[in-house]
């Protein structure tokens, strides 16, 4: 929703991984006043099984000249083809290889941040979470824009509103068995992080909820449950926007968006 801004440089960048190689995009600022940059890695939308990286190709560039951080840009693998739990597996190595090259990355392994857009803010939560179970260091920030959080709920329950869409949830239901083709997959945390036992040791969260969307009420639980157990939380709920509003518009929602997205990056890096 922003024009595609110029940066001080831009990596394509092939990684190895037990799930195969995976492409991703490192985006350096305009103007870099340091030799150790914060890195945010950004996962985009798609609902699990379609979009790739380049979508966010102008999100990527304005973030990393709004915050002087690197944004890493991942390319993570879709379902059906490689369903649950593979692109958390693949984002978690990919996130290991970025702290063993860091130094010729020019960014700070220390100061990390996550986020993403629908399926990719449930990657962001599912990411801090896999870094919890491994007792590892969570990131500075998680932000999760209109995530998709619960699998177990039917889509057929969920409030769609948008009428065509409320007319087929069979459209829907595929889509969520791309992802998660065994039942039992459903209630894994990782999978729907809504479910997931959480503390205060959680990365602090800003969490974008759009007013007409069908995901809005497992993203208001999610704040809810993360408040409850200490973590830091902001929410905001963006009035008369629907799913996507971030890229789809309206073209001033979407803006407020992003410049509330980069002004919580940059507050994350001054508190650390």
């Amino acid at each position: 929703m922003i024009d595609q801004q110029p940066v001080g440089s831009k990596k394509d960048i092939m990684v190895e991984t037990s799930i195969g190689p995976t492409a991703i995009t490192l985006y350096y600022p305009l103007e870099a006043e340091q030799k150790k940059h914060p890195v945010y890695i950004n996962f985009h939308g798609g609902a699990f099984i379609m979009n790739d990286k380049d979508m966010d190709d102008p999100y990527c560039r304005y973030l990393a000249n709004e915050t002087g951080c690197v944004i890493l840009n991942i390319d993570y693998v879709k379902a059906p083809e490689y369903p649950f739990p593979n692109a958390i597996e693949q984002s978690y190595e990919v996130f290991q290889w970025m702290k063993e090259h860091a130094k010729e990355l020019a960014i700070d392994p220390e100061k990390v941040m996550v986020g993403g857009q629908s399926s990719g803010g449930n990657f962001a939560a599912a990411f801090c979470l896999l870094l919890e179970e491994k007792s590892e260091k969570q990131p500075l920030l998680q932000v999760l824009s209109y995530p998709m959080l619960d699998f177990v709920t039917p889509y057929s329950e969920k409030p769609e509103p948008n009428k065509l869409r409320a007319q087929f949830p069979q459209a829907a239901h595929f889509l969520n068995i791309c992802y998660v083709p065994e039942k039992e997959m459903a209630r894994n945390p990782l999978a729907s992080p809504v479910f997931a036992d959480v503390d205060d040791h959680l990365a602090p969260a800003l969490i974008l909820i759009a007013e007409h969307d069908a995901f809005r009420p497992e993203a208001e639980n999610y704040a809810e449950k993360l408040k409850a157990a200490g973590v830091s939380v902001q929410d905001v709920l963006f009035t008369g926007c629907g799913h996507a509003f971030t890229h789809f518009g309206p073209k001033e929602k979407a803006q407020e968006a992003w410049q509330l997205i980069a002004q919580n990056i940059r507050e994350a890096v001054d508190h650390e």
